[in-house]
């Protein structure tokens, strides 16, 4: 089964876009799970217990986890077992440098641990993606218009009338296997989506920024269209309570936002 196959058996099945952010901080655990790197492995366990069927994929964010170095590795890759085969896993890595650095960071991410994605930095340019898309079966999220504030400071640039996120689009889209590109928009530029749509209408798009970060499920699907997305939520599903109900509520949260980004 490659890749395209796997998204949508696993669309199909759970009928929607939505895909859970592990962003799992240590001071951010609830009542019942102590405060330590094992914590935050039981704690995954449990939310991907409670939501596994109600969402298409799982995005485990590294710089939580990197911060505790080998045993923070190890969380990532216990986290990893316990997410069921045909759910798409994404690397939310941003990694990003010479072609020979990035063919390691390729290597250690997408065969060694075993993602199906990973997000890449695109600034350095194609010599330092083309190493992320030399593994079968896998996808490769560009950076392009992210959800944060500051992403005004640089991405909406223009050159030669064209927005800079727009450029970092419409020229990767020549580089070598760009069939398995795919582009991190963020669910706060709507209207920029719709654009984005109209230009790659077949590519892959991770959608972050629902829920904390405001963006509105509606608005997105309506930009997004009939397009390949997963869309995440992070904090607002994981963090929905602070008791030890975590689990049940984080299930009840992850069923609302799975119907508003049903496919």
């Amino acid at each position: 089964m490659n890749i395209q196959e796997k998204i949508a058996d696993i669309q199909t099945s759970t009928n929607t876009m939505l895909c859970i952010g592990l962003d799992t901080d240590i001071a951010k655990l609830p009542e019942g799970i102590e405060r330590t790197v094992q914590g935050v492995v039981e704690f995954n366990r449990l939310i991907i217990e409670a939501t596994k069927d109600v969402c298409c994929s799982y995005k485990i964010n590294f710089a939580f986890y990197e911060q505790y170095g080998t045993s923070g590795f190890d969380a990532i890759e216990k986290t990893l077992s316990y997410i069921p085969q045909q759910h798409v896993t994404i690397g939310d890595a941003k990694r990003g440098d010479i072609g020979n650095t990035s063919a390691a960071y390729a290597n250690a991410i997408l065969n060694e641990m075993g993602f199906d994605s990973i997000t890449v930095s695109p600034y350095m340019g194609a010599d330092s993606v083309e190493p992320f898309l030399t593994s079968d079966n896998k996808l490769v999220f560009l950076l392009a218009l992210t959800s944060n504030s500051g992403s005004k400071d640089f991405q909406y640039l223009e050159i030669d009338g064209k927005p800079l996120y727009q450029h970092v689009i419409t020229t990767s889209q020549h580089w070598k296997r760009n069939s398995e590109l795919g582009y991190v928009i963020g669910a706060t530029h709507p209207q920029q989506l719709k654009t984005i749509r109209d230009l790659i209408p077949t590519s892959p798009l991770l959608i972050p920024g629902v829920g904390t970060q405001g963006g509105n499920p509606q608005e997105i699907k309506e930009a997004n269209g009939n397009g390949v997305a997963f869309v995440n939520v992070s904090r607002a599903i994981i963090y929905a309570s602070a008791n030890k109900d975590f689990a049940d509520i984080a299930r009840t949260t992850a069923e609302m936002y799975c119907k508003q980004l049903s496919l």
